[in-house]
């Protein structure tokens, strides 16, 4: 009897979910034939295409939420909820959504009404802010405070909304708008307070991008005062009379001389030199009538969610990169404590959990924090120092499963309500988009695809679980998270043991000693390898086949095809984070999809780093040689020169001018002034492919092994910029990133260093594209002489994984709670040796076959030109993804009509 996909899935990670909560760790002493049988889960064995709960995340999660959810938005956009509040006097709760304001029945359990920006043309192309939701009962009518915000410059929106809803829909009664000041091109509000003074209420505005706390009179919506707070300002709440506003990046770096600064996108933060990140974080106290400055109290790193108990005596922070609440005196003003709500305390945790909202109990007893990257809610017994009724000390009494990435907290005497910032992941299907299998399918077939930006947002609703519930709900979020293996990635390494391709314990011996790890941009399996009938593809949706990527085949073919390995975000400023540092920070989830600060593909935000900073500076700290070659940097030259003009240059063998930056003072030393950075369209990956080539036959002349052993290299032209007159066509830009991959992947095979290294081959991210598996499948390779297994590998691998692995063959210790529990690619390797040399394939189409100017061209083609040649795609990764997506549909296919269900909606037409 056969099993259908459904079932046969299901009964996979029911099975991951017994078996990770009942594995047993074996000792550092004794000896085991094949560790890797400890390492294995069953979710490795499965994919990433089920939409029915339990599901899988890939960055090694399980989703399996308590209590019920409820799912809403446009199931072609890419939803997210925000933050959460309770309706006084119904059975509502208000939920700030990514696109608007959603009223849910907490007894129906089902959405009531939504408002979103689209229904008024003035509010069109916001987007809602980090968080901030506030409901106030004025006299009989219930009002709906939120924040908003889009553009830069002249062009910014920044607005507060109040709303009302007279029991029937959500009616806009005003806007409160702010305009930038100083460096920042966006005044951007986030989180609200209203407080009576006086017998009138009043409305504080935090503004994120100014960096400054506003007060309001909600009588005549006039300014009271506008005062200056920290750099990046995120929470705020009333407390003894005082106003406490939490600072994302810690207090206004005014010590530029004996300090390291940097930029956190607008303006200056302290930072640590060994990472690059935030170094402080704090809580700036300021007086009520005249916003005079009281005291600034020092915190955790990136405090985010503030809250107060009932009777106003404690205020506490989430600290999102410290994993821990602060605890401050509203009466003394002092930081009288913190507690440490890591799913796995003590001295050998991970960081990681990223606390990043807060909710207390009506008796000011109970505290429940939701922890972000563990999938949770952290429910905190209070303590007698830290509430006024508390007894002994504070200590986590368990944790809540949720969906992905709880991102805010409401709680009333029976439920938890929760908005899950990433819910159940990018999951709709071309099923889901409409009627399928139509004319718009590519070849007229029943092909169900997926792209990234299609996504539910959700949110839980749980009823407060009795104490032996979360004793059973604690065990389930330590299976969830596959909490096993981070103690298995502390076991200590064996002596006596052989050097392996994959050693089974950190520390143990590799027959590496060079990690080449490549980043390339945004392209989906199936895009690039759909052709290939040795592994799980789809040819419809191939549009960058063998006569286009013919390196990336036949590496595919000669070493293995991953044909079940993703990528763990969904656009590139994930995408970079996760590649380089193995997991995101409250600072990027918060920003997913509307990017009001920075887009951060490039490393250029030091909010967007977490404590332990990347894989470079984990591989320097433990003594590893490490150069970069043009990932986490800018790269400047002379604007004027058009591709053309560098490309013919370097076929003459002409010199390029160049120099690359870095905002990282880490990175400059590690950086090569060779190998130009990946963020330009205009640079070929010849002329990067060649500099590599270069420097390597340099260490080739080097007495003994002098070749660095990490080396970390972007390779971005994959991403194309469209058919923008003046640069090559899509099928060109992808042409010549897979003949630069061959060509150094050549080097590499042919080198005296190719005995002993190991080429890591990853896309950022899977945005840019549509997929049959998966919105987040992509390419990925491995390749050294100990991988000819000319044959596929469809372990679910996803970029952490690839992460641990270079971890695993270096000896580096996991940075964090994610790379902590990623598989090594253990598959991806023999024992034996190839003495197999790469031969790179001729590219099959021209690389410098440029787009013809406007002039020439009409209908479609114009169209679709002009878009490419918009200011917002003349960087990596830049406008609009789903344009993007029908500019590249069209380059492929002409005038065939464009897969909307698969790849996005039309939203070109607001350009």
């Amino acid at each position: 009897m056969k099993i259908n996909a459904s079932i046969k899935y299901l009964l996979l990670v029911a099975s991951c979910i017994s078996l990770t909560a009942c594995h047993s760790v074996i000792g550092n002493n004794k000896t085991e034939a094949n560790e890797q049988v400890n390492m294995h889960s069953a979710y490795d064995d499965s994919t990433l295409n089920r939409k029915i709960l339990p599901v899988l995340m890939p960055y090694n999660r399980v989703i399996d939420p308590a209590g019920k959810v409820i799912s809403f938005g446009d199931v072609g956009d890419e939803n997210h909820s925000m933050d959460v509040k309770l309706i006084p006097g119904t059975k509502l709760i208000a939920v700030e959504d990514r696109y608007g304001l959603t009223l849910i029945d907490t007894l129906t359990k089902a959405v009531v009404t939504r408002w979103t920006y689209k229904q008024d043309t003035r509010y069109r192309g916001l987007t809602s802010t980090y968080s901030g939701l506030k409901v106030l009962q004025d006299g009989n009518e219930k009002q709906i405070y939120w924040s908003a915000a889009a553009g830069k410059g002249k062009d910014s929106k920044s607005y507060v909304f109040r709303a009302v809803w007279d029991g029937t829909k959500i009616t806009i009664k005003n806007t409160f708008n702010f305009k930038p000041e100083g460096e920042s091109p966006l005044a951007l509000p986030n989180d609200l307070a209203i407080n009576k003074e006086n017998g009138a209420n009043y409305l504080y505005v935090v503004l994120n991008g100014n960096n400054q706390l506003v007060k309001i009179n909600l009588l005549t919506n006039k300014t009271e005062w506008t005062k200056p707070t920290g750099v990046a300002p995120y929470g705020i709440v009333i407390a003894k009379n005082k106003a406490f506003v939490t600072n994302w990046a810690g207090p206004t770096a005014v010590d530029t001389l004996t300090r390291e600064t940097a930029g956190v996108p607008y303006g200056k933060t302290y930072i640590d030199p060994k990472t690059g990140a935030t170094a402080l974080g704090s809580v700036t106290v300021m007086g009520l009538e005249k916003g005079e400055l009281i005291k600034e109290i020092p915190v955790g790193l990136h405090p985010n969610a503030i809250i107060s108990d009932s009777n106003e005596s404690f205020i506490y922070v989430a600290n999102g990169n410290s994993d821990m609440v602060s605890v401050i005196s509203a009466a003394g003003l002092q930081n009288i404590g913190s507690i440490d709500v890591k799913l796995n305390p003590g001295k050998k945790s991970y960081i990681g959990d990223t606390p990043n909202a807060l909710a207390i109990s009506a008796d000011g007893n109970t505290l429940y924090v939701a922890n972000g990257l563990d999938n949770a809610v952290a429910v905190v017994k209070l303590g007698a120092k830290h509430a006024t009724n508390g007894t002994g000390s504070s200590q986590v009494a368990g944790f809540i499963p949720t969906e992905a990435y709880p991102g805010g907290l409401a709680v009333d005497g029976n439920n938890l309500y929760v908005t899950n910032l990433e819910g159940e992941g990018s999951r709709i299907g071309s099923n889901e988009m409409g009627k399928n299998g139509g004319d718009d399918e590519p070849g007229g077939g029943k092909v169900n695809a997926y792209n990234s930006h299609h996504q539910r947002a959700t949110v839980s609703i749980i009823p407060i679980p009795l104490t032996s519930t979360l004793k059973e709900y604690t065990k389930k979020v330590q299976s969830l998270n596959l909490s096993f293996r981070q103690q298995i990635a502390q076991l200590l390494p064996r002596k006596n043991v052989p050097a392996r391709p994959m050693p089974e314990r950190i520390g143990e011996p590799s027959v590496f000693q060079h990690v080449l790890y490549i980043i390339k941009e945004n392209r989906t399996y199936d895009q690039v390898l759909g052709d290939m009938p040795e592994g799980n593809g789809e040819k419809s949706l191939c549009i960058y086949g063998d006569s286009i990527t013919p390196n990336q085949h036949n590496i595919a073919r000669n070493f293995l095809l991953l044909d079940n390995y993703y990528a763990s975000g969904k656009c590139s400023a994930e995408g970079h984070q996760w590649t380089d540092a193995g997991m995101v920070t409250d600072y990027v989830e918060k920003s997913v999809r509307s990017w009001f600060r920075s887009y951060p593909h490039v490393q250029e935000d030091a909010l967007v780093y977490d404590g332990n900073g990347f894989i470079w500076n984990n591989a320097a700290d433990h003594g590893k040689t490490v150069r970069i070659y043009g990932e986490a940097c800018a790269v400047h030259f002379d604007n004027k020169l058009s591709w053309s003009n560098i490309y013919n240059d370097y076929q003459a063998g002409k010199s390029f001018a160049f120099k690359n930056t870095s905002t990282i003072s880490r990175v400059r030393p590690m950086l090569s002034q060779n190998f130009p950075g990946s963020d330009e369209h205009k640079i070929n990956e010849q002329l990067r492919a060649s500099a590599f080539i270069k420097e390597l036959n340099d260490y080739e002349k080097k007495p003994g092994d002098q070749l660095p052993q990490l080396m970390i290299m972007s390779l971005a032209a994959d991403h194309t910029v469209g058919i923008r007159p003046g640069f090559p066509k899509p099928e060109s830009m992808v042409a010549d990133n897979d003949l630069a991959l061959g060509r150094i992947v050549e080097a590499l095979s042919k080198s005296r260093f190719w005995k002993n290294t190991v080429i890591f081959v990853t896309e950022d991210d899977s945005q840019a594209g549509w997929d049959h598996v998966s919105a987040y499948r992509t390419t990925g390779f491995v390749i050294s002489p100990y991988s000819r297994l000319q044959g596929k590998v469809s372990k679910n691998y996803n970029q952490t994984c690839m992460v641990r692995s270079i971890e695993q063959i270096l000896g580096l210790p996991p940075m964090n709670i994610i790379d902590a529990t990623a598989l090594p690619m253990f598959e991806c390797f023999t024992d034996k040796p190839s003495n197999y040399a790469y031969q790179s394939v001729k590219n099959k189409i021209p690389i410098d076959n440029v787009s013809p100017p406007l002039s020439k061209l009409k209908g479609a083609a114009l169209h679709y030109a002009t878009l490419s040649s918009l200011p917002e795609y003349d960087h990596v990764d830049g406008g609009n993804d789903d344009v993007m997506n029908r500019i590249l549909w069209f380059a492929a296919k002409g005038s065939k009509t464009y897969p909307a269900k698969l790849a996005g909606k039309d939203d070109d037409d607001d350009k």
